[in-house]
This record gives C-alpha cells, structure tokens and sequence, in this order.
C-alpha cells in the first residue's frame, strides 16, 4: 500500500520499546523462561523473530503442542517476570512527557497500539500516569492479530476518526514497522533495541533515532493544527 505525504493529523505510539525502553528486560524474561525449562535461547535471533507478536503466537511456535489454556498460563509466567524485573526501571523514554503535551497543545489524537497483554498494558499506561493522553488503546486483547499485521493500526485509526495516511507511527521492531507500511502510515523508528540499519531500506519511515528528544512535530503536522 503506497503512503501519502498528507499532513500528520494523529499519532500511534508502540507501547514497549518506544514509550518505555524495556525491551532488555522482556528479553531478560523470556530467559529466565526459557532457563527454568532447561531450554537454549538465542538472544538475538529471538528479537527478530518475536518482537511485535502476542505470547500466544509466540508459545503457540515454542510448545505446539500445548493447549491454549496451557500457553495462557505459560505466557503470563513470562509477564509476570517482565514486570518483577521491569519495575525497578520503570520511566518514560526520553521525551516521551514532551512530546504527548506538544501533541495535546496541537489538538493531535493519540493512540497506543501494542501487542501487550492487559496487565503490562495497565503496568506501563497507569504506572506511569499517561493514559490520558491517548483516546484509545488497542490491543490482541480485543480479538486483533500482531504484527506485522497491519489491524491494530487500522483499529487505532478508525476509533480516533483519521485516515490511515494521516497518521505517524512510532514504532522500535521491524514487524512493527511493517505493519505501519501494510496499513499505509508513515513510521518513525526507535533505536532502542535494534540499530539503524535494521530499519533501512523502509521508504515510509521517515526518521529513525534514539528517542523523542527534539522530535519536531511541527514540521510534520501542516499549519492547521498549530496551536
């Protein structure tokens, strides 16, 4: 799907990764998960392969033989290390704060579109007292395939009323950024986790950098909606 240079009229934010830097800590649990079964774990390959997917496609690939009551339980045991290992880390990437006000000055709507489950969900948006910024959180937890499918973008589009190409994505995974491009959206992506590099090649992300310090949101968003 092409992606048009309109004016940017709404965000959509991952969640992990982008407006947390937590991916270490996830990659840190799905260890001690895959250590308590006495299971190998390739660090890096595992990124590029899961980041962006829901617990249960991921176990569903891991244990496939289990039922899905089984792969519940067992991807709450790995949340619910994340956590344990995440809190005492827990802040806003860098300009996260600044650029949600900017975004609220000018009027832009907002939205969260993360494969997280809704404890993580309610772990970093509550925990972290910013979801009131966003008019709506989406999630698989309401029936929406992973990325990289591109549904959860196009959810977060319609529930804020905006055209798909009229909304940037911010996003730290490739098959994040794949679902920006599958749904028509520009994409910025983080470093977060993965080099540039990772990211090249990818003509609808539109800047790639460490955080949103600096970001320039004005350049983007079209002299109608400056406050």
């Amino acid at each position: 799907m092409s992606v048009s240079p309109s004016p940017v009229r709404a965000l959509i934010f991952d969640m992990d990764g982008t407006l947390v830097d937590n991916m270490a800590a996830h990659t840190a649990a799905w260890g001690e998960w895959h250590a308590r079964r006495g299971l190998p774990f390739d660090q890096p390959s595992f990124f590029d392969r899961t980041a962006g997917r829901t617990d249960l496609d991921i176990l569903a690939d891991l244990e496939p033989q289990r039922s899905r009551a089984d792969l519940v339980a067992l991807g709450e045991e790995k949340e619910a290390i994340y956590r344990e290992l995440f809190l005492p880390q827990r802040r806003l990437t860098a300009g996260t704060a600044a650029l949600l006000a900017e975004a609220g000055r000018r009027g832009l709507p907002m939205a969260v579109a993360t494969a997280a489950p809704p404890p993580n969900i309610d772990f970093i948006l509550d925990g972290l007292g910013i979801r009131r910024h966003f008019r709506a959180v989406v999630s698989p937890a309401l029936g929406l395939p992973g990325k990289p499918a591109p549904d959860m973008f196009l959810e977060a589009a319609e529930l804020m009323a905006v055209e798909p190409a009229a909304c940037l994505v911010f996003e730290d995974a490739p098959l994040g950024v794949e679902a920006a491009r599958r749904a028509g959206m520009r994409a910025v992506a983080l470093t977060t986790t993965l080099p540039a590099a990772a990211f090249a090649g990818n003509p609808h992300v539109i800047e790639t950098r460490p955080d949103f310090a600096g970001f320039d949101l004005a350049a983007l968003t079209g002299p109608g909606l400056a406050a």
